[in-house]
């Protein structure tokens, strides 16, 4: 197998939904490694991973970590992961970076766990402040690139939308208060095909792998 992709537990890592994501849009064949999370640090994902952190991508020589490298790498190989238009792909950029980087108070108040539902947790005057830039910040792209369909540009669902997968996951799971459009670009995200997939196979995952206290937050 010319690629591995190592990847933690589906049902909680929102960063190896994004790598996942990537690498699929892209058509990279990759041997996927899953790798069972401990909650904190995980001495196996230390032992594979040059950052120590999931997703990490082998692939024909490559050695990339972190999920915008990963977007870029994949990009190199189907261009079609950013808007062709400049000005578009700019932003789809700076707002991936944006993703990358912020949103710290909504992580850590919202954990994801794709197997259950937490209505009106979490919500708290930072993690509500995140919510309020990501709604503005989704309504703002698609008021300007997104008028040909569902995703942020458009018909194609992209990079951009694959590192903001993860958090219309969460907003689904906790159901804080969006707009109309949010809401509706949620169930757009959540409907794409390699979304479910990755939702189907976080349901397969064993029970043992399941950490309590992203099971237990009510």
């Amino acid at each position: 197998m010319a690629a591995r992709l190592y990847l933690g537990t589906r049902r909680y890592s929102s960063w190896s939904l994004r790598g996942w994501l990537m690498v699929r849009l892209a058509g990279i064949e990759a041997e996927e490694v899953v790798i069972p999370l401990a909650g904190g640090n995980t001495p196996a994902v230390k032992a594979a991973s040059p950052s120590g952190m999931v997703p990490y991508l082998e692939h024909e020589g490559a050695r990339v970590w972190e999920s915008l490298a990963i977007a870029e790498y994949c990009a190199e190989i189907s261009p079609a992961l950013w808007p062709a238009e400049r000005i578009a792909r700019a932003h789809a950029r700076a707002i991936a970076a944006e993703m990358h980087a912020g949103f710290r108070a909504l992580r850590l108040a919202m954990p994801m766990n794709l197997g259950r539902s937490y209505p009106g947790l979490g919500q708290n005057p930072e993690s509500l402040a995140d919510i309020a830039r990501v709604d503005a910040l989704w309504a703002q792209t698609r008021a300007a690139y997104g008028a040909s369909g569902p995703y942020l540009f458009g018909a194609v669902f992209n990079a951009a939308d694959a590192m903001f997968a993860p958090v219309a996951a969460r907003l689904l799971i906790y159901q804080p208060p969006l707009s109309a459009a949010a809401a509706a670009y949620c169930a757009a995200v959540r409907a794409h095909p390699l979304v479910a997939q990755w939702y189907d196979e976080a349901a397969r995952e064993p029970a043992a792998w399941r950490i309590d206290k992203f099971e237990n937050l009510a």
